[in-house]
């Protein structure tokens, strides 16, 4: 059983984006409602706004199920020595009882430790995304748009980012790897000053 997400032609992304969110607010328990303001939805979705869009989409979708991270976190430390055919053929084997969005990250260990290390932050983007989808992926472009217009988003080797349509996406230049980006965003998200030079990093696994 292949827990790979399939990546879609440049263009649709976003479009499979909003379908998998959806389809998680439509099977995941109600939660109560958090108005955000724009500001504070900007803060929440900073430190994940420039991943790609199909590793995006899976965070988002597996933020709301916040109570089974610790878990897959867990078992991604203790299997971070596996890599595609053979993490999916364990995966398999033990049979892991999360949704499939939490399981389509168990390749990427850093991102479940990023959420399991901040739980509160991991409920609350979860919490945000059943509530207010449309605000959610509203905030991800304004922060894509910030850091693209401050000289730090651009193509690079890992990605291309496509600018020419209504939204800013961040496509795999690979479509069978995905790089997870390393950014601070206090920094990413600035104004250029003299001097001081900043940008986004990599780590990665292959699906």
């Amino acid at each position: 059983m292949s827990k790979q997400i399939k990546l879609a032609a440049p263009g649709t992304t976003r479009r499979i984006v909003w379908a998998v969110v959806a389809a998680s607010a439509i099977l995941s328990l109600p939660v109560q409602a958090q108005v955000m303001s724009p500001g504070q939805l900007d803060n929440l979705v900073s430190r994940i706004a420039l991943y790609p869009d199909p590793l995006l989409a899976q965070v988002l979708t597996a933020a709301t199920y916040y109570d089974q991270i610790p878990d897959a976190a867990a078992y991604a430390d203790q299997h971070s020595y596996l890599q595609g055919d053979e993490l999916a053929a364990a995966i398999q084997a033990d049979n892991v009882p999360w949704d499939p969005s939490v399981q389509a990250l168990l390749p990427f260990p850093s991102v479940l430790d990023t959420m399991e290390r901040d739980m509160s932050w991991t409920q609350a983007l979860g919490e945000a995304v059943l509530n207010a989808r449309e605000a959610v992926m509203d905030a991800v472009q304004r922060m894509r748009q910030r850091a693209h217009d401050n000289g730090n988003l651009r193509d690079c080797p890992q990605y291309r980012v496509q600018t020419d349509g209504p939204a800013i996406e961040i496509e795999p230049v690979d479509p069978g790897v995905i790089f997870v980006p390393v950014y601070d965003p206090y920094w990413i998200y600035a104004r250029p000053r003299a001097g001081l030079s900043v940008g986004i990093s990599f780590g990665g696994r292959i699906f």
